[in-house]
């Protein structure tokens, strides 16, 4: 595949743990496949003030610690840090954004306009707005130049739309990347082209066939140095609002007419328009909030939630979320969507599971056991992968069976072509492709649908739930699906 354009990326927030554990390694990996052009250039930015080459040490000591990377080049590493430079960069700081210009330009504004140039804001979400408005006003905003925006995009419907008002009133909205780092993993990916690219599913994937989707993000670790963020936004917010209803999204939306950018997120824009409402006692019969407590992971002594360093005494943020949602159309009327997330959970994993129903008569004596004997997993973490599950005879001369799976493990498959999820998407942003990021629409809708289930909450004065570290969260999480008849897959 050819190079992108040349091209100025600005990294805010460069010093940062996204930016130095996903960010520059990613950028290095591609810049390894030779997929960067030699004329690109990394701007790395940060509020406290360092030299170039202290800032260039710091990265080559986490390049060093990096798994995919392992053995460093010198003619690697070389080739990859000429690309960079570093500007101590405030937001509140007009005069830092003039230094800033003055790299950028490197004597020759004109040249350097024509350039496609990406802000990447990896940075706290209250600084989007004041970063791009003092860009605007230093004159560093081309025509040729993008944003690109981590998630959480605001803290409900509200914010949501003043943070896109205003960085709308400088970035067109095809120059702004919303970035949702799941949807670049290759097993989300191949989600798309399992379903869109094969004749053998299309006709089962639907009401008819389908009993439950259950999607599961879980993790072991707890708030990780990020309780003054995390206590402000929770489980719902963090995690649901963006990466498990994306998920939920191409799960059951319509074949779109192409692969390009506005065809597939129109199609994800109708599945969340379709999303049964929950609100008031509905929305509190159909989540179940948790909050983690002392416990032990992998053997290891953990305290609870409101022990953590930087947590609000009696804290009522929930660190865990399972709901039961609907799509209220032909396709998939009456199929329950199970959504699960939580931190410090049994294991760290993340995965789609579609169950399918049951055969309308056995003629078989056999007991299936827990799940349903035809299911479809796919794995996002932390290996990727599909897994188809069926009914098999066991050898012998009775007719006896037991459950078998087909399994595509996209480590071994593709081992010499594995690509990080920010790989993936940083270089759609700098080829100029928006089919993985969500539109305003998106991300409106999203928030349209989940600001009723939080004022719920608030109105009841609903706490959470308590869960011991190490499980897999509160019992009540199962008493929902178990109304259903239904049950967590926890074994793929």
């Amino acid at each position: 595949m050819s190079a992108p354009d040349p091209f100025d990326l600005i990294l805010f927030g460069a010093t940062g743990d996204l930016a130095m554990r996903k960010l520059l390694p990613a950028l290095f990996l591609r810049d390894r496949a030779g997929q960067l052009p030699a004329e690109g250039r990394i701007i790395a930015t940060g509020r406290t003030p360092q030299s170039r080459d202290e800032f260039l040490e710091r990265i080559h000591t986490r390049f060093s610690e990096h798994r995919r990377i392992a053995k460093l080049e010198p003619e690697e590493w070389q080739r990859f840090s000429s690309r960079i430079d570093f500007v101590p960069v405030d937001a509140e700081d007009p005069d830092s954004f003039v230094a800033l210009g003055k790299t950028l330009n490197n004597g020759s504004p004109t040249a350097t306009a024509k350039r496609t140039r990406v802000f990447y804001l990896a940075v706290a979400p209250g600084h989007f707005v004041p970063l791009c408005e003092q860009l605007n006003q230093a004159g560093l905003v081309t025509p040729n130049a993008r944003v690109v925006l981590e998630k959480p995009l605001g803290q409900n419907l509200a914010s949501a739309q003043e943070i896109s008002e205003r960085i709308g009133a400088i970035f067109a909205e095809d120059a702004i990347y919303r970035i949702d780092h799941y949807l670049g993993k290759e097993a989300v990916q191949n989600l798309i082209a399992l379903r869109f690219g094969n004749m053998l599913f299309e006709p089962l994937w639907r009401r008819d066939w389908i009993k439950d989707v259950q999607i599961t993000v879980a993790e072991q670790i707890g708030v990780d140095g990020r309780a003054a963020f995390y206590d402000r936004t929770g489980a719902l917010r963090d995690m649901v609002q963006n990466h498990l209803l994306q998920l939920l999204c191409i799960i059951a939306m319509e074949p779109p007419t192409s692969i390009e950018a506005d065809a597939v997120r129109d199609e994800k824009l109708k599945v969340l328009r379709a999303l049964r409402p929950l609100e008031g006692q509905q929305a509190l019969r159909h989540t179940v909030r948790g909050q983690y407590r002392a416990g032990a992971i992998e053997g290891k002594p953990v305290v609870g939630y409101q022990d953590e360093e930087g947590v609000a005494p009696s804290s009522q943020t929930e660190t865990f979320l399972a709901l039961r949602a609907e799509v209220a159309n032909w396709r998939w009327a009456g199929v329950p969507f199970y959504l699960r997330t939580g931190k410090r959970l049994q294991e760290r994993s993340a995965e789609i599971v579609i169950n399918f129903h049951d055969v309308p008569h056995s003629i078989f004596h056999v007991t299936y056991g827990a799940g349903h004997p035809n299911r479809l997993v796919i794995r996002l973490q932390p290996d990727e992968g599909v897994r188809l599950h069926l009914m098999a005879k066991t050898p012998g001369d009775r007719m006896r069976l037991r459950p078998v799976s087909l399994n595509l493990d996209f480590s071994e498959t593709f081992r010499d072509a594995q690509e990080d999820a920010y790989e993936r998407l940083l270089m759609d942003v700098l080829r100029g492709r928006l089919t993985l990021f969500m539109r305003r629409d998106e991300l409106y809708a999203a928030w349209q649908w989940i600001d009723p289930i939080i004022a719920a909450w608030e109105e009841a004065g609903d706490a959470p739930k308590p869960y011991t570290a190490g499980t897999w969260g509160p019992a009540a999480s199962s008493a929902l699906l178990g109304r259903d008849d239904a049950s967590w897959q926890e074994e793929s």
